[in-house]
């Protein structure tokens, strides 16, 4: 092979090789479905929360029950909650609802119209502030299933509702990697 007779005058970028790679997530063995959590951070921080299932990516599907304490359906990343050693019956939550909700296109959102910057803050007017969103009539729908199944096996535990309405908290002299949970 001979020669090159081009070079480029101006030195081409070139890709570099990327050296890390996906890698599934491993969970803790802690995490299995039916096991009460602590929340860590977020809007429901120190909120305790039933584990239905665990999804990819590293995310969790929980719920409050919200009849319990206000937590809906949502998803969480396993690294912003502790696992208590209580556990739920959840075998009685409908599996195709759990398929359901735990989909992507499920959490998915519709794209916003309009743009971002001070002429479209100025023409929505303030509009956007104080107005509640609107939740889907199918996700009340889903909740009120899974909230049913759950409830029937919160109240075969005797004093298990309390203890989910309770938030999670630390005292001052309380360390939390000394506790047992």
């Amino acid at each position: 092979m001979g020669a090159q007779k081009y070079y480029p005058a101006e030195d081409e970028a070139q890709m570099k090789k990327a050296r890390k790679t996906a890698h599934p997530t491993k969970y803790r063995a802690s995490l299995v479905p039916g096991t009460i959590l602590v929340l860590l951070s977020g809007r429901f921080r120190g909120k305790r929360v039933i584990l239905l299932r665990q999804l990819s990516q590293g995310t969790l599907l929980i719920t409050g029950p919200y009849k319990s304490n206000g937590v809906p359906l949502r998803r969480v990343n396993h690294r912003y909650v502790i696992a208590t050693s209580t556990t739920v019956d959840i075998s009685a939550v409908d599996s195709d609802v759990l398929d359901r909700v735990g989909s992507d296109e499920y959490w998915s959102r519709e794209r916003k119209e309009g743009g971002k910057g001070e002429d479209a803050f100025f023409e929505q007017g303030g509009e956007g502030e104080g107005v509640k969103k609107e939740v889907e009539p199918q996700r009340i729908e889903d909740q009120k299933v899974v909230d049913r199944a759950v409830l029937e096996g919160v109240k075969k535990v005797e004093g298990l509702d309390a203890y989910l309405k309770a938030s999670f908290s630390l005292r001052g002299d309380e360390k939390p990697h000394e506790m047992v949970f």
